[in-house]
């Protein structure tokens, strides 16, 4: 019924509008939005059930328009597992846009680095994930009509879309790592002792939410990829001090740019691969 309100209210403002991306902004990535066009801006509070963000860098607006001639819908904004409200309001977003049509979902993220060679203002493509929050988003009674109730998450995050980006990255002329992300709980940043269990985890990098999306965006048949950005080495790495939120929002100024490069391209490839559909 929530999903169903939230559809009636974007309909009346943007009717028939498909987004062929939907796009999660991660801490201090949602300037991506700023550079889309013929934009129409709805709060969360409009939404009936959307995310209400409590953290810094997380503007909490759905934006709806034209990005280098694609469809987009850009969510500023997330619910992260430590505010302690559990991830229904995600839950709600991801299947609205599920609903609207959208062809694939980008989820973004900030992340701490676990490899020395990928170093603060890196990009790396989500090829896998491990979560560690110690449960699903799913756990509860299942909806059959959205999801079954044991999804395969062999292809979690798809490979098709994540070759997309790699081509829109040599276009761009951004270096795209790639890599495991392991989701941690938060709010605390990780001791070095953890850093280094993650490493041996098979972790390349760690972060305090999008797991939890992708489960839920597999779950209603979104086709799903991740990209995040790098703000810091791992406690105890070479060259790490104090961790702060604020560091955070800084670094991940410098790497948005660099992500909406590589966005925007993938937005071109993806026009010019429709208009040549028959």
């Amino acid at each position: 019924m929530t999903v169903a309100m939230c559809l009636a209210e974007i309909r009346n403002r943007a009717p028939d509008f498909a987004p062929g991306l939907a796009v999660v902004c991660g801490s201090g990535l949602g300037g991506l939005a700023d550079a889309v066009r013929d934009s129409i801006i709805i709060p969360y509070a409009d939404l009936p059930g959307f995310p209400q963000p409590g953290v810094a860098g997380h503007a909490g607006r759905l934006v709806l328009g034209r990005l280098e001639g694609a469809s987009v819908a850009v969510m500023q904004g997330r619910v992260h597992g430590y505010e302690g409200r559990g991830f229904g309001e995600m839950a709600t977003a991801l299947r609205t846009l599920k609903g609207l049509g959208t062809g694939a979902l980008l989820l973004t993220c900030a992340v701490g680095s676990l490899r020395d060679d990928m170093p603060p203002g890196s990009l790396m493509a989500i090829c896998d994930h491990i979560n560690l929050f110690g449960f699903s988003p799913l756990v509860g009674p299942n909806d059959d009509s959205i999801g079954p109730r044991f999804p395969d998450m062999t292809n979690a995050w798809d490979a098709a879309l994540r070759d997309g980006l790699s081509a829109a990255a040599d276009e761009a002329g951004v270096r795209l790592f790639e890599g495991v992300y392991a989701a941690v709980p938060g709010p605390h940043f990780e001791t070095p002792a953890e850093v280094r269990a993650l490493t041996r985890l098979g972790a390349d990098a760690v972060g305090m939410s999008t797991a939890p999306e992708c489960i839920l965006a597999r779950h209603c048949g979104l086709t799903t990829a991740g990209v995040a950005c790098v703000t810091n080495f791992g406690a105890g790495m070479a060259g790490t001090g104090a961790m702060s939120h604020d560091q955070t929002l800084a670094a991940a100024g410098e790497g948005a740019k660099a992500l909406a490069k590589l966005i925007a391209a993938y937005c071109r490839q993806s026009a010019a691969a429709a208009e040549n559909t028959p």
